[in-house]
């Protein structure tokens, strides 16, 4: 097993005492779990940890003066979206051992696939002048680090979507909503995929905005929208001539995607098939695709 050597002298891993992550939850906190099943992208998450870092051994250990400028960082990374970004960045200040909370909120529109958390305690400033032989100089020198995954796999679509107004876009200002299909089969589904809707249109705004307790009226302009959905999808598929059963795409990509839907929608149905069958009668195909989302049918 590989071991990674750092150009500078780092502290022993025992200068923090880490907690594991917990998710925060209206019934209390409970440890990360793994996996997430029922996760989906209308969902934001809160992750918490406490750390305790003793910095006055960290500094001696790493050849640093006792006046170092020390910090933790929480960095998040959405392998799903393609996006990441920074999550907490606290400057430690003090002696001996210092307390740290890390309270992570997250927008479930930026996430898909498997979240990772990775925590970073590093040099928060760059070192000039006389230092010790191999100790650290340069701002964000990792002094220690570690990393936490949960896989995000709900059943709900697993692309963002935005509500905007129309009206300050090139879109019909009274349609409802629109989806933007951008990249190739291999790009990331949460990069390539979003679901604008329209807040002029207030009985589409309103359906997503009750998505967790539908009304009747929100429950069936869920289903037109999914099938429409659907249907967009489906044909932007048809449209790429080697799309097939037999397309090898990496996981989360758009091909991926693409390939679970028609696997849902025409199970044991040739994909040439239903290509030939949109081409000579795309009206009855779309009927197939309306029997296939059970359009309108109450679960």
């Amino acid at each position: 097993m590989s071991k990674r050597v750092l150009p500078y002298r780092t502290p022993p891993a025992d200068v923090v005492a880490a907690s594991g992550w917990f998710l925060v939850t209206a019934d209390g906190d409970v440890p990360l779990p793994a996996a997430l099943p029922d996760w989906d992208y209308r969902m934001n998450l809160r992750v918490r940890r406490d750390i305790h870092v003793d910095v006055d051994r960290a500094r001696a250990a790493a050849g640093l003066p006792t006046d170092a400028a020390l910090a933790v960082s929480a960095v998040w990374t959405a392998t799903g979206s393609g996006l990441s970004g920074p999550a907490r960045h606290v400057r430690l200040s003090g002696t001996g051992t210092v307390p740290v909370t890390l309270d992570v909120r997250l927008e479930g529109t930026d996430l898909g696939g498997l979240l990772l958390l990775d925590t970073i305690f590093v040099l928060a400033e760059r070192r000039v002048g006389n230092a010790r032989p191999a100790s650290p100089r340069r701002a964000g020198s990792v002094l220690w680090s570690d990393r936490a995954a949960v896989r995000l796999q709900g059943d709900a679509p697993q692309f963002p979507m935005a509500v905007i107004d129309f009206a300050l876009t090139s879109f019909p200002e009274n349609a409802g909503w629109h989806l933007q299909i951008s990249g190739g089969m291999e790009s990331a589904t949460m990069g390539a995929l979003l679901l604008l809707v329209n807040e002029r249109n207030t009985v589409t705004a309103t359906a997503f905005e009750n998505a967790a307790r539908p009304r009747p009226l929100d429950r069936v302009v869920l289903s037109a929208v999914y099938a429409d959905t659907a249907r967009t999808l489906v044909e932007h598929a048809l449209r790429h001539d080697d799309f097939d059963e037999k397309s090898d795409y990496p996981d989360d990509s758009l091909g991926a995607t693409l390939l679970n839907l028609f696997d849902q929608l025409f199970p044991d149905q040739p994909i040439a098939d239903l290509r030939l069958r949109n081409l000579q009668s795309p009206a009855l195909f779309a009927s197939d695709l309306q029997a296939a989302v059970k359009i309108f049918e109450v679960s």
